[in-house]
């Protein structure tokens, strides 16, 4: 730049002498001073933000739209002229009439049909003459002129039946008609004229309408409108009682897999017993080898097996798993002191394993025992159901069913107190109580209720 202004002679101003200070200590530009606005006392913050912008500059008198966030309205100026706009007539093919209007328009458009004219959608009425209507159409309790008026109110009211049945001629035609009846002749009318036009090889598929499915669909709706709250209440109540039913089956359909599962695992522990006897008697001379075999699945107790890196202590295999509840765990030890057996014997081999057997046992026949109280509270259940819905009948449950007759079974055979009565499980007396017979009525007055609306 300056060897350019030195050829063209122009002066230029003098540059300042670079120097060791000016390189060390550059001079600095002076900051602008920006005056700075003090917010009033007692204004809140938000409100005078709105007062002034980052710019600090006062806001319009009026509103605005040009600010769009943080970017500024561009004026767009375009190089073509303006399209010129004349206020011309128009007329609407959708008024008959011959009605003319007015409206803006562009000159370019001038003699065009009117745009929204594509919106004037009309349905297709089909026509007949009077040989077809003395062949095809005639009908009892219909006559000519029915027919024609009818054809000229679908036409009218684009097959709005509900303005075609309110706009019927009464005093003309004295016969009172309703909605279905007028759908039921236009659909019949239209069937037979499509049927003799359509051409033979065609698969004619004509609309039929079910006059009498109509009628009971528009009954059902009148009677659904005028329920009363009452009738609704009911009804809700009725539906949740059916889903406490289905959840009540349901839990005894799952109740009844958990114990054929148990009747198998109790059948599958006593053969896995019977051929483990028989495998100890052939290899009864192995012993001293010592060989850890994997213990069979009961259905009672799964022992898990106890694997460590260094000693350990054979009594570790007695220990109960932690899926074994408190309450299992004292019937155990009730059962164990009334068939005099130590709670913790001395850990041998045979001993481990037998005593394992045994508490297995223990529990499966405690499973058993729930599922035996639960059989018979159901059984009672059914029973008063049974009572409620036939009177005067009485249900009979064989006595071998019941628990109390397994309880006296068991004391019978045995002497003092029997295995049937430590192992109790929640209350499973031989008559229900007020809850069950109150649960039982229940059910069995909504099972009444269901019969008489079905």
């Amino acid at each position: 730049m300056a060897d350019a202004l030195d050829i063209l002679d122009v002066d230029r101003p003098v540059t300042p002498e670079l120097t060791k200070e000016r390189i060390l200590n550059p001079e600095k530009k002076p900051k602008k001073s920006v005056e700075s606005i003090k917010r009033p006392e007692g204004m809140n913050r938000e409100v005078f933000a709105l007062l002034y912008a980052d710019a600090k500059d006062h806001p319009p008198l009026l509103p605005t739209d040009t600010a769009q966030g943080y970017k500024e309205v561009k004026v767009k100026l375009g190089m073509r002229r303006v399209r010129p706009w004349q206020w011309m007539p128009f007329v609407n093919p959708a008024r008959k009439d011959g009605a003319v209007f007015h409206h803006w328009r562009r000159i370019a458009d001038q003699g065009k049909e009117y745009p929204f004219a594509k919106f004037n959608k009309k349905v297709h009425i089909p026509k007949y003459t009077d040989s077809e209507y003395d062949e095809l159409l005639v009908k009892e309790g219909w006559s000519k002129d029915e027919t024609n008026h009818l054809f000229e109110l679908c036409e009218r009211f684009d097959l709005r039946f509900v303005v075609v049945h309110d706009r019927w001629d009464r005093q003309k035609f004295l016969a009172s008609r309703s909605i279905e009846d007028l759908k039921a002749r236009y659909y019949e009318v239209v069937g037979a004229l499509e049927k003799k036009h359509a051409p033979r090889v065609q698969e004619l598929s004509c609309y039929v309408f079910d006059i009498e499915h109509e009628r009971k669909r528009k009954e059902q709706l009148e009677k659904l409108l005028n329920k009363t709250q009452e009738e609704l209440d009911e009804e809700q109540m009725l539906l949740n009682e059916v889903k406490k039913i289905e959840s009540r089956k349901k839990e005894r359909d799952k109740k009844t897999q958990e114990l054929q599962k148990l009747i198998s695992a109790a059948g599958h522990s006593s053969e896995g017993r019977k051929s483990e006897k028989v495998v100890k008697k052939k290899t009864s001379h192995v012993k001293a080898l010592k060989l850890e075999t994997t213990p069979l699945e009961t259905g009672g107790i799964k022992f898990p097996e106890v694997k460590g890196g260094g000693v350990m202590l054979r009594s570790q295999r007695m220990k109960l798993p932690s899926s074994v509840g408190q309450k299992k765990t004292k019937t155990i030890e009730q059962l164990l002191q009334e068939l005099h057996i130590d709670v913790n014997p001395m850990a041998t081999e045979e001993i481990c394993q037998e005593f394992n057997d045994l508490r297995s046992d223990m529990v499966l026949l405690y499973d058993l025992k729930v599922a035996l109280a639960s059989c018979e509270f159901e059984l009672q259940t059914l029973k008063h159901q049974y009572e409620v819905l036939a009177p005067g009948r009485i249900l009979e449950i064989p006595a071998g069913l019941t628990l109390t007759a397994s309880a006296q079974s068991v004391e019978e055979e045995g002497k003092g107190k029997g295995i049937s009565e430590i192992l109790d499980v929640a209350a499973s007396p031989s008559t229900p109580t007020r809850k069950q017979r109150k649960a039982a009525l229940e059910q069995g007055n909504v099972l009444k209720k269901l019969k008489m609306r079905t």
